[in-house]
This record gives C-alpha cells, sequence and structure tokens, in this order.
C-alpha cells in the first residue's frame, strides 16, 4: 500500500490593514474596479524587489486574491515567489507602505523591498 501525498498550493494573503487600505483608496479614486497588483521585478539590493499598483484590467493568466471586497492581482511570474506570503500595510518611521512579509525570501535589505530567495 503506497501513500499518496497532495499537494496544495498556499495562496497569497492580505491582511486587515492592507484591506482596510486598498477599500480606502479605491473610494477616494471612485473606482470600484481598481484591483490591488503586486509584482515582483529584478533589481533592488538583494536581486528582486516587490512592486505595487493599482490596476483597471485583470489579465486573464491573473491570479486572484480576494478579501472583504477587495481583490489583489498577481501575474504567473511573480506568483511563484510569492505563494504563502502576506501582504500588509504599515505605516511607522519609514512612511506608509505596503510591505510583503514572505517565507520564500531567504534574505532582504534594510529598506524591506528586496529579497533573495
Amino acid at each position: 500500500m503506497s501513500i499518496v501525498q497532495e499537494h496544495t498550493i498556499t495562496p497569497l494573503f492580505l491582511s486587515e490593514s492592507a484591506v482596510s487600505k486598498v477599500r480606502e483608496l479605491v473610494e477616494e479614486e471612485g473606482n470600484e474596479n481598481l484591483k490591488l497588483r503586486v509584482f515582483v521585478t529584478g533589481g533592488g539590493c538583494s536581486g528582486f524587489q516587490y512592486g505595487f499598483s493599482f490596476d483597471k484590467v485583470q489579465d486573464d493568466e491573473d491570479a486572484v486574491i480576494q478579501k472583504d471586497g477587495m481583490s489583489l492581482l498577481v501575474d504567473p511570474m511573480s506568483y511563484q515567489y510569492l505563494v504563502g506570503a502576506m501582504v500588509d500595510y504599515q505605516e511607522g518611521l519609514q512612511g506608509a507602505q505596503f510591505v510583503v512579509q514572505n517565507p520564500n525570501a531567504s534574505s532582504t535589505c534594510g529598506c524591506g523591498s528586496s529579497f533573495t530567495i
């Protein structure tokens, strides 16, 4: 008898703080079609860096994470680096910003916006 293990992909998560800020920004713009997009690009101090934008258009290949009526979009290339990560919104000494708490990152830089896998 063999044991078969099922592997499931852990999605991205949105914190309550991130959902609240996205809702606030969408309401300010007066456009309910806006969605927060998180993406990974090459560069930064550590090799990869996070980026955020608001998008009106959802591509067919995008992963869509929804929470409390708000949507987070992630393109397929970025998704592989973000599986299991938490998108949060923080206000502190470095200012107010969306941040990614990524369990896949082996190291991050001091600014928190770039990482190494």
